[in-house]
Formats: C-alpha cells, structure tokens, sequence
C-alpha cells in the first residue's frame, strides 16, 4: 500500500506525513528530500542552476522509481502534479490524498522559509495564487481523498484520513 500526499506548499504535507506514516506503521520519504540527497545541492540551487524544468525533470524520475516501490507514505513537492507522467504514475500506483490550504495558510506558513524558490518574489501572495489557479484541478483530478489543512492540527488531519481510508476500505 502507498499514501501519496499532494497539495500546494505549506499544506502540511511533511509534517501531516510523518504522522500518517507512524500510523500506517509504513515508512515516510519526502520526494524533495530524496531530490537534495541525490543531487547533493538544495532545492533553490537547483531551481538557480537547472532552472525549473530541470528541477521538475528530477522530480519527475524521483517520483518514478518512489512511487514503484511499495508500503510507504510520500510527501510529493507543490507542482509534482503539472506533469502528466506523475499524475498518471501517483493515481496508478497508491491512494492520492489532496492536503487542501488557502493561499492565507500557504503565505503564513511559508513566509520566513527561503527553500522555496517559487516565492523568493517581493509578491509572494500574487504568485501563490496563480499557482494555486493552476494546480487546485490538477490536485483535484487525481485525488482519491481530500482534507482541508486550515487552521487544523495535523493530528486532526491524520485522523480525517485515517477514517476516509476505513470509509473508502483502503485500510481496516
């Protein structure tokens, strides 16, 4: 079984991702982590480097080989959905939850955060919601599952999951 976590940045996918995993007993991998440990270089480096297609070129074939792999929980990057390889290869290969976030959230728990090069911007609100314009249908098409994130705890927002799960009968 896979848990594939997706969503806008700051939605809580990491955090909200560790727990289900300890609650699934299955092991937690965040694709952005693995994109850094590979490349040895953060993800601002690359974007400065590789500029974003490259960047999403990594991201890409990470998602690849992750999502072949089995019994895990992945915490996938904003825009992992604006390719169609990993739109097709996250709803093939494990249960799709959508971790919804206003732009509010978004801009509130990413503000003092400089891994993020998308919003290195002096309008960073302007930027997510264009982002946000782009990729909520996307997130929207290939979730099997959708929680909101607002203002909740992520233990709150486990829970939720864990019952669509059971309501769903992707686990007991």
């Amino acid at each position: 079984m896979n848990i594939f976590l997706i969503g806008p940045m700051g939605a809580g996918k990491s955090t909200i991702g560790r727990l289900l995993s300890h609650e699934l007993k299955l092991r937690f991998v965040d694709s952005d982590k693995v994109i850094e440990e590979l490349a040895g270089a953060d993800i601002p480096w690359i974007f400065d480097v590789e500029g974003e297609e490259g960047f999403r070129d990594r991201e890409a074939k990470i998602i690849d080989q992750l999502s072949a792999e089995d019994g895990m929980v992945l915490a996938t990057g904003g825009g992992a959905v604006l390719r169609a390889e990993n739109r097709s290869n996250l709803q093939g290969r494990g249960t799709v939850v959508y971790l919804q976030a206003s732009v509010a959230q978004q801009l509130e728990r990413t503000a003092r955060d400089k891994n993020r090069p998308l919003l290195q911007t002096p309008d960073p609100e302007t930027v997510l919601n264009t982002l946000m314009e782009q990729r909520h249908p996307l997130y929207l098409q290939v979730a099997d599952v959708v929680v909101d994130t607002e203002r909740r705890n992520p233990k709150a927002v486990v829970t939720d999951i864990m019952a669509e799960l059971r309501a769903q009968q992707i686990i007991k």
